[in-house]
């Protein structure tokens, strides 16, 4: 029996998607589970797969279109089956329907390819152009005529002399000129032209040329869109303030190589367990403003920056302040691996009430974070480098990291975003009395 295929609803806000592309082909067949078509919101990109087996009959909405959820976007039957009443039955929103529109018709245009004089035809010239043909030793004969009826005209024998006169150049040389766009007749030489008068003519042609300069536009994706629009209104929204302090990760580099033991931890796993339980005793840090309202929160839902090559996403890991080490670093690598192949729900990236993002892996030192609003700050993990530092009046080689945090200050003062980030290096410092 014929179905009506339909946008779904990828999550609770989703109100709209766009058909990137289709998968399938009309008269494909179709097997459940079978991909069907991409779909691109506003936050993530993800594949409808086939909920049936069938054969894909028709396809109501093209690539590229923005469709509401629950609008039909295709239709799966039978080979044979009639959907002609299925069709007549569909109703579209102003939304998806197609605005028909006429293409402007392209003119081409075509020149009269002179008709070739046969052997003994007579030449059609002027007097005047004859004259000057044999004053000049020009054979008219094969000159072809821009006149009526192909008939030679004295500006035919002029250019015909102009050619003649042309000075000598190389097959190279002409080919590099018209590829310079140079004329080689505003070269003054004694001699043949050869490829290296023309390189010397214009040296910023030729350079041109060496490193073929070419400019290319590519509309943006949604995903760059809104994240455009949600750091401009970020940058726009919160008077943002950073700080920077150094850590020693000696003690966390021990805890980490027991863990790994028995589980695989990673740094940034430690560092969400340790900053989710510290944010609960500075509740500023974890608060968003809403109108004219301060909420603030007894549980901590804990945004991971996910670096895709189209983007950024932050999963959301949900309550991390009660979750064991093990579950955090087990969800982050499920999230992580889900936000890479586009599996990944808009319920899963929502809700998020502080973010960590890690770009310590590349060598980065120290940045600047964007908040991610509506939160009121943004933890940044750099990497991790050996470092002299004294000890106990000795100098010692340890592994220090920088942490950089931003905060709105609309919602944390100075002073509370530095006890808070003081308070965190003393936890990463001595991390196993603040994860018993």
């Amino acid at each position: 029996m014929a179905k009506i295929v339909v946008m779904p609803k990828l999550g609770l806000t989703m109100k709209e998607g766009k058909l990137v592309k289709w998968y399938k082909q009309e008269g494909d067949k179709i097997k459940s589970g079978d991909k069907l078509f991409s779909i691109e919101t506003d936050k993530i990109t993800n594949d409808a797969e086939a909920t049936t087996d069938g054969i894909l009959r028709k396809i109501i909405i093209t690539a590229g279109k923005k469709v509401p959820i629950m609008e039909p976007v295709a239709i799966m039957g039978g080979k044979d089956e009639d959907i002609e009443s299925l069709l007549s039955e569909l109703t579209l929103s102003d939304d998806v329907k197609e605005v028909s529109t006429k293409k402007e018709e392209q003119k081409v245009e075509t020149k009269e390819i002179p008709k070739k004089k046969e052997s003994g035809e007579k030449v059609r010239i002027s007097p005047v152009a004859r004259k000057l043909a044999e004053e000049e030793s020009i054979d008219y004969e094969n000159i072809e005529g821009t006149g009526p009826k192909g008939r030679i005209v004295l500006g035919d024998v002029e250019k015909a002399i102009e050619d003649k006169k042309k000075v000598s150049t190389t097959p190279t040389a002409t080919a590099f000129a018209q590829q310079m766009g140079i004329d080689i007749g505003s070269i003054s030489k004694d001699g043949r032209i050869l490829k290296d008068d023309i390189i010397r003519e214009d040296k910023q042609a030729w350079y041109n040329l060496l490193a073929s300069p070419t400019d290319t536009r590519k509309e943006m994706s949604t995903m760059r869109k809104i994240i455009g629009e949600r750091m401009s209104e970020s940058a726009q929204t919160a008077p943002a303030v950073n700080f920077t302090i150094s850590v020693d990760t000696q003690k966390l580099k021990e805890l980490r190589s027991d863990l790994n033991k028995d589980a695989k931890i990673t740094y940034t796993d430690l560092i969400i367990k340790i900053t989710s339980n510290l944010l609960l005793k500075h509740p500023m840090l974890n608060a968003s403003i809403e109108g004219e309202e301060i909420i603030t929160r007894n549980y901590v839902n804990m945004g991971v920056a996910v670096a895709l090559p189209e983007g950024l996403l932050v999963p959301v890991l949900r309550n991390a302040h009660v979750k064991e080490i093990r579950e955090i670093s087990e969800e982050i690598k499920d999230l992580s691996y889900r936000a890479k192949t586009n599996q990944l729900l808009t319920d899963e990236i929502e809700g998020g009430t502080f973010t960590i993002t890690n770009i310590g892996m590349f060598g980065i030192e120290s940045f600047t974070p964007i908040i991610n609003q509506p939160e009121s700050a943004i933890l940044g993990i750099n990497a991790i480098i050996e470092e002299p530092k004294v000890i106990d009046g000795c100098i010692c080689i340890r592994p220090m990291m920088k942490l950089s945090l931003t905060a709105d200050h609309r919602t944390v003062d100075g002073a509370v975003a530095a006890i808070f980030l003081s308070k965190l290096k003393e936890a990463l410092e001595n991390p196993i009395g603040t994860l018993l």
